[in-house]
């Protein structure tokens, strides 16, 4: 606690200074020095203030599920971490450094679903809406700091234990840009919360969180469902005490994950990485030699379906040494039954929308 503390103080002058760029940057769009781009289809961004860790991912596959059986949709990332540059449509048979984890996800979850990467966003909608002019709505994912586009519905996720609003900038914080920018949010989604959270907690949290009138605030939480092996999702198991896990994962926060594994078994062991780590070879020896010094019998390696992405790059180290790494799936729906309202603002947005 104390070297926390120490290394906040010390990295104070760079926060600072981080602060700066992003305050300058911010300015430049709000006296339309640049002006930003607004597109002739629904652009829906679902972003947060700070670097990772709110639930990006859970909460773009809710609006998959709910819109693409109804809509041509498309999903935007940038692509973190993927060794291809530019603009590019994403395939099945990609993998994380063509695609990115997040993008390739998407794509290997949903066939149908048109997935591309661009780190310039306004050039990826530009390309993508020429290659596919029938789309008819793009979810952009993690862009509430690419002011160069104006989205139609911004999306602002936030976790509930680690609010934007008791943090600070980069690096002694997780801050991207100070935390005025909610303001720019249409939606406000806490997200992560706990699943008894009660009327009082909320409302002292929306309390805090001081949102406009024309703000929306909704709470989600995770669903998790039976673990399937990686290699075959009709294999399933049920997570019960008597299980050894060896869970494997690189997320930017992993507590409410580890919190509800530990409801669910008795032995679990947790090799946490830095986000969107590229796991290595030596990685994967290491992970043999902990799950082999394992004791159980009924023993598992266990992983996010995003983590499984990463994994999935050592797919004969895998089958070769018969490991049984199975991913637990995750599911966001909402609180205090605010899923219906939630879905009737997305439908009426998108029945409102003009150009």
């Amino acid at each position: 606690m104390v070297r926390n503390i120490i290394l906040k103080i010390l990295l104070f002058p760079f926060s600072l200074i981080y602060g700066f760029f992003s305050i300058l940057n911010n300015l430049i769009y709000e006296l339309k020095i640049i002006i930003p781009i607004k597109f002739t289809i629904p652009v829906i961004n679902i972003g947060n203030l700070t670097v990772g860790g709110t639930g990006k991912t859970p909460h773009i596959e809710y609006l998959i599920n709910f819109l693409n059986p109804y809509i041509k949709l498309a999903v935007l990332s940038r692509g973190y971490k993927r060794k291809t540059k530019g603009f590019r449509q994403i395939e099945k048979n990609d993998d994380v450094k063509t695609a990115g984890d997040e993008p390739l996800l998407f794509k290997r979850k949903y066939n149908d679903l048109n997935v591309f990467v661009s780190e310039n966003r306004v050039e990826g909608i530009s390309q993508m809406l020429m290659k596919n002019p029938e789309i008819q709505t793009v979810l952009l994912d993690d862009a509430f700091q690419h002011r160069s586009i104006d989205p139609a519905l911004n999306i602002l996720l936030t976790e509930y234990e680690y609010p934007f609003f008791e943090d600070f900038y980069l690096p002694s914080g997780r801050l991207r840009e100070w935390r005025s920018g909610y303001k720019r949010a249409d939606i406000i989604i806490v997200t992560k919360c706990p699943i008894n959270i009660t009327v009082e907690e909320k409302e002292r949290f929306i309390t805090k969180l001081k949102p406009k009138k024309n703000q929306k605030v909704f709470f989600s939480y995770y669903r998790y469902f039976n673990p399937y092996f990686l290699y075959n999702s009709q294999q399933r198991i049920t997570l019960r005490p008597d299980i050894e896990v060896l869970l494997i994962s690189a997320l930017a926060s992993t507590s409410y994950l580890i919190h509800y594994l530990e409801s669910k078994i008795d032995n679990l062991h947790s090799l946490e990485f830095t986000d969107h780590h590229q796991f290595t070879y030596d990685d994967m020896e290491n992970f043999k030699k902990i799950f082999d010094g394992l004791t159980n019998q009924n023993k598992i390696i266990l992983t996010t379906e995003k983590d499984a992405m990463r994994l999935d790059m050592h797919r004969k180290f895998i089958l070769e040494n018969k490991l049984p790494v199975f991913v637990l799936p995750v599911a966001v729906d909402f609180l205090f039954d605010q899923k219906t309202e939630f879905d009737d603002l997305i439908k009426t947005f998108l029945l409102d929308f003009k150009s």
